[in-house]
């Protein structure tokens, strides 16, 4: 009875994880933005240059099984450098004090073909806070030179000062020169190990 409970066990836990791929981030066809409200009326968008990442899919039900990533702030470009160096002082991500930006995804949760839920941990400023993005796993392809690809599309809408990120100046007719909610757009294509 031992043996056969053993049996089971094994098949169940490493018989699941041998279908998962795992996959390294093509960095040439993904990107990590965002866009933000400016005084109100408008949407400046923005962009990280340097970011790292990872993640996995089970090959057979096409869910992520994992998935993490780093982005350096300093690496952020809204197309001005004044803004951006504000940016990267102390007064919103002190990028040298936190030089980088962390998310790790405790769940997937799928809603429908290819679509679903991605719950996790996202690290700013030093703070941590869950966070819940809606998802979209592409199906995966081969490429031109035989290597296996697969899509992730993510995005998400958080409160800049649940992170610490609260400068902001109010200005004369009413409301702030930047909003609060921040919109986060991920694209990612990752290649086979």
């Amino acid at each position: 009875m031992k043996r056969s409970l053993f049996g089971i066990f094994t098949v169940v836990v490493f018989g699941v994880s041998s279908f998962a791929a795992d996959y390294e981030l093509d960095k040439s066809h993904s990107s990590v933005g965002f866009s933000i409200k400016h005084l109100m009326i408008s949407n400046v968008k923005g962009k990280f240059k340097n970011f790292d990442g990872n993640f996995s899919v089970d090959d057979k039900s096409g869910r992520l099984t994992k998935l993490e990533g780093a982005v350096e702030v300093a690496s952020i470009d809204t197309d001005i450098q004044k803004r951006d160096d504000h940016l990267r002082s102390g007064d919103f991500f002190d990028a040298a004090k936190h030089p980088k930006m962390t998310f790790a995804m405790g769940k997937f949760t799928p809603t429908k073909s290819g679509k679903g839920k991605i719950s996790g941990n996202l690290t700013i400023r030093g703070t941590t806070k869950p966070v819940v993005f809606d998802a979209e796993v592409s199906k995966a392809v081969e490429d031109m030179y035989g290597n296996k690809k697969i899509g992730v599309a993510m995005s998400a809408k958080i409160n800049r000062k649940d992170f610490g990120l609260n400068w902001n100046k109010a200005m004369e007719a009413g409301g702030f020169v930047v909003g609060d909610e921040v919109s986060i757009s991920v694209e990612l294509e990752g290649t086979a190990k």
